[in-house]
């Protein structure tokens, strides 16, 4: 037989009094000392995001006020006449209204109705109006005259998860009240709590990642407590919480961050293709990686500790690899990442768009010893695509990479004849054009034509600091130049030399005069005297 006994958590734990309410300290010592003192008014505004525990503090209000033997400390006694009624569900002193769902002029003209009846048992008689700004404008004008001047024994606390929404008018005749979003610490010490009181085993860390979920929200985070508890069936692990929630593991972000720093870059390219294969969003893993980031920032200092929202031992693998991360290197990383975020959804080829901000990131990594952090000399890069452009080299019947300055013959031919007939790419030409390459795909959109150029562009080298680049036309080539001398020192950057300029040359077709058939046979017969002399002999004509 079925048990029909099971109270989900997110109502079994619902406070009862002002000292159980979690996270909302400051807002219910504020209404204990109005209750103390007796200085009530006619009308509350309980505002915040939703689960934040706004309907239970105007629920635990209207106990409180109404409780003929308060306690000392202003709580309610629990044990008289009206706490019973209100525990029982059973109280007339408390009328209680989902504006969502009863939005209309009746629905108001019934509460105005029951205004006019005295509480039997207790000194006020409290409405609270839920979600208050789903009232249609109607009935907030009916409602405006009601709210400003109640009868003395009616108080009215209306809750709403959106006070923008709500007229200047009603928000005038209130005592507003904001709720806050509840810390992370918060919520995982209620949890905990439950979990003891149901006899579940559950690891911090597991705690940790549902409050997380739950973003702010006590109700949230309860309900994701039960689905997890269910899941596990009576002892939660970080491991069978992040497969339940389908949360990315942190484990990967210190992955990733430790290879960037050594500047490994294929594993960071296969760690985000196995995160991709799992069904996350780049969007999803960029920002993950840049609120990692953030945590390593401010695990830098033992004074910011506190900010980052995790257990202790996370915090301390945070505070380890934080002291091999350098500050320039993380706020650049951070800028990077928040670049990637906002191009993401415009971003045609997304995949991409992740992948070369990782790159980008651990060339921070390698190169972050610039004049602005108070180092020097600066280093130099370490070539991006060193294995990649090997591999392309060997797949093309080309020869492979060395570190020697030697072109191939094809490129050590002079300008003017490599433009007559294009040699092969050699596997030098191929580290560049990647670099081109890469540089193309920082231009921002309004550049699109000119990326879209240099995505096709093949350079000529000319020597070890020189290539030249080919345009069609003088617009063509007025656009590379002007941006010669940034690419020069991307590409320099890149693959890890000190200097590379750029040589812009034209390319224009010669243009072929088409000749009418009359020209064309008058510069035949010069060519030919013998073709004059027959057109005499035979006397032919065209």
């Amino acid at each position: 037989m079925e048990d029909n006994s099971y109270i989900v958590s997110a109502r079994k734990y619902r406070p009862m009094t002002f000292d159980a309410v979690v996270g909302q300290k400051a807002l219910t010592t504020t209404l204990m000392r109005s209750i103390q003192t007796g200085h009530l008014a006619h009308a509350y505004l309980f505002c915040g995001p939703r689960g934040v525990g706004k309907t239970t503090c105007a629920r635990i209000f209207a106990k409180t006020i109404n409780c003929l033997n308060p306690k000392s400390d202003g709580e309610a006694c629990g044990e008289c006449e009206s706490c019973r009624a209100f525990n029982e569900g059973r109280s007339l002193s408390i009328y209680e209204l989902d504006a969502a769902s009863n939005n209309g002029v009746d629905e108001i003209k019934k509460l105005i109705e029951q205004t006019r009846i005295p509480p039997q048992v207790g000194r006020y008689k409290v409405f609270i109006i839920d979600e208050v700004h789903m009232l249609s404008n109607a009935a907030f004008n009916a409602f405006l005259k009601t709210l400003e001047e109640p009868p003395q024994y009616v108080i009215f606390i209306l809750a709403t998860t959106e006070k923008h929404k709500l007229l200047p008018t009603i928000l005038s005749r209130c005592q507003i009240y904001d709720f806050n979003r509840m810390s992370v610490t918060d919520m995982v010490s209620h949890l905990a709590s439950v979990a003891e009181r149901e006899g579940i085993k559950a690891e911090p860390a597991a705690l940790h990642v549902i409050a997380q979920k739950a973003d702010g929200g006590m109700r949230d985070a309860l309900s994701i407590f039960d689905q997890v508890a269910a899941f596990c069936s009576g002892n939660i692990t970080y491991q069978q919480t992040i497969g339940n929630l389908n949360v990315l593991d942190y484990d990967y972000y210190f992955k990733i961050v430790d290879y960037l720093l050594a500047y490994n870059i294929s594993e960071v390219l296969k760690t985000f293709n196995d995160i991709q294969s799992r069904g996350f969003e780049g969007s999803h893993f960029i920002g993950g990686l840049m609120n990692h980031l953030r945590n390593l920032m401010l695990t830098r200092d033992e004074s910011t500790l506190p900010l980052v929202d995790q257990g202790d031992d996370v915090r301390k693998r945070y505070h380890e690899q934080s002291a091999k991360c350098k500050p320039q290197f993380l706020y650049s990383a951070i800028r990077k990442c928040t670049d990637c975020d906002l191009a993401y959804k415009q971003s045609q080829n997304k995949r991409l768009l992740v992948e070369i901000t990782l790159i980008e990131i651990a060339q921070l990594a390698q190169g972050d010893d610039t004049p602005a952090s108070g180092r020097s000399p600066k280093k130099i890069l370490k070539p991006i695509f060193a294995q990649l452009a090997t591999k392309l080299s060997v797949a093309a019947g080309t020869a492979p990479l060395t570190t020697s300055p030697a072109r191939t013959a094809a490129s050590a031919q002079p300008a003017s004849t490599a433009t007559a007939q294009p040699a092969a790419i050699s596997g030098t030409d191929t580290r560049y054009i990647l670099a081109i390459r890469q540089f193309a795909s920082q231009l921002p959109d309004e550049n699109r034509p000119l990326r879209n150029r240099l995505d096709q562009v093949v350079p000529h080298i000319i020597d070890d600091t020189t290539i030249e680049l080919q345009a069609d036309n003088p617009a063509v080539c007025t656009q590379y130049q002007q941006i010669s001398a940034s690419l020069g020192a991307y590409i320099a950057k890149a693959l890890g030399k000190e200097k590379i300029d750029i040589k812009v040359v034209t390319t224009q077709a010669k243009h072929t005069t088409v000749l009418t058939k009359t020209q064309l046979y008058t510069q035949l017969k010069k060519k030919y005297p013998l073709l004059k002399n027959m057109e005499e002999e035979l006397q032919l004509h065209l």
